[in-house]
């Protein structure tokens, strides 16, 4: 039996390479090299699905034979885009912003391959209901996990859950930044299946 494509995932974040070694295939991680800067007039929603695109794309004109994967992560309050932090200042800033809100965190999830040609996307979005914080909470949390690469500065898979009152997805793994049931079915879709392993 033939081997099946090579698996590349368009990004840096070990959040989402720890996510897709769940689906245990082999892939490697190259970084896609994407201006992450919103465009004029658009929303949250564009900005991540374009940018889950454009890295996809990226990675995939340097390999044109392999499946890549191309994700990105925006969280939305008051239709505006929080992002990611960069320092604790601003860390400290999206939290006090979302204290005793209801916030989205969209996610997007692309697939791209230029030989046969191939692209897809979904997106997750997840309702994230934030407790009434206080700036003691606040600090007590930035400083025990740093968290400024993290869209909103929330990271519910450790001690960023104490933030939260509820979360509601239908794909569990968004929040933490790739969508699995979602790239499980593009995968699919592309020729490689998690669960019939060429």
């Amino acid at each position: 039996m033939a081997a099946g494509p090579s698996l590349i995932l368009a990004s840096t974040s070990r959040y989402r390479r720890e996510l897709l070694e769940r689906l245990r295939l082999p892939f490697q991680v190259e970084s896609p090299s994407v201006n992450e800067e919103a465009e004029a007039g658009e929303t949250p929603v564009q900005l991540t699905m374009r940018l889950a695109s454009a890295k996809a794309r990226a990675v995939s004109r340097r390999h044109p034979d392999a499946v890549v994967i191309g994700s990105d992560q925006i969280a939305e309050l008051d239709g505006g885009a929080i992002g990611k932090p960069g320092d604790h200042a601003r860390a400290t800033q999206q939290l006090r912003a979302m204290s005793g809100r209801t916030v989205l965190f969209h996610t997007a999830v692309a697939v791209e391959r230029s030989r046969p040609a191939h692209s897809a996307i979904a997106l997750a979005s997840v309702t994230v209901r934030f407790r009434k914080l206080d700036d003691a909470e606040i600090e007590r949390y930035l400083r025990a996990e740093q968290p400024y690469d993290c869209a909103g500065s929330a990271k519910c898979e450790t001690l960023g859950i104490a933030l939260l009152e509820a979360i509601e997805s239908d794909d569990p793994t968004a929040l933490v930044g790739l969508p699995l049931i979602r790239t499980s079915e593009l995968l699919r879709a592309a020729g490689i299946d998690p669960l019939r392993p060429a």
